[in-house]
């Protein structure tokens, strides 16, 4: 009797690098995306929230601004649209830790998020890449190349 791992031919190592740079893509560089639309969020005003009987109970202040904080940012498309890409890294990344290794998959997609924040951060936020900052970013490519060359002995 053969197993399915015996009978599935393991994916290409051209997928896996995709795959990590798909979740590493997804995750760090829409992160400045989603921090400039919260950080420009205007919120409409709620007059319910004004009302006497939600301003007498703590917990129906908390539960009806928590639920106008999480519609208002998801209706703002410049919040929705990076959150969706980000979510869909981790939808990626749950596909890719049952086919890759995860002691590999791991380290390199959370450095990959990393490289790419700094990344997002230099292109929306117009900040400098400071020579500390390259350098961390350099020795966390050779990390991963690291990683990976001990598990491909």
């Amino acid at each position: 009797m053969t197993t399915a791992t015996e009978s599935d031919p393991s994916p290409s190592i051209f997928r896996y690098v995709i795959g990590f740079l798909l979740i590493g893509l997804a995750w760090g560089f829409t992160t400045p995306f989603i921090r400039r639309a919260a950080v420009s969020h205007k919120p409409p005003p709620h007059p319910i929230l004004s009302t006497p009987a939600v301003e007498r109970s703590w917990v129906k202040r908390k539960v009806y601004g928590a639920f106008f904080g999480v519609t208002d940012l998801l209706r703002n498309w410049r919040y929705a649209l990076p959150l969706v890409i980000n979510l869909t890294g981790s939808v990626w990344f749950f596909l890719l830790i049952g086919k890759a290794e995860l002691s590999l998959t791991v380290p390199i997609t959370n450095s990959l998020a990393f490289l790419f924040t700094v990344l997002g951060e230099w292109y929306v936020e117009k900040k400098v890449i400071s020579r500390d900052t390259w350098i961390g970013m350099t020795l966390s490519l050779v990390g991963i190349a690291l990683c990976v060359h001990s598990k491909s002995r």
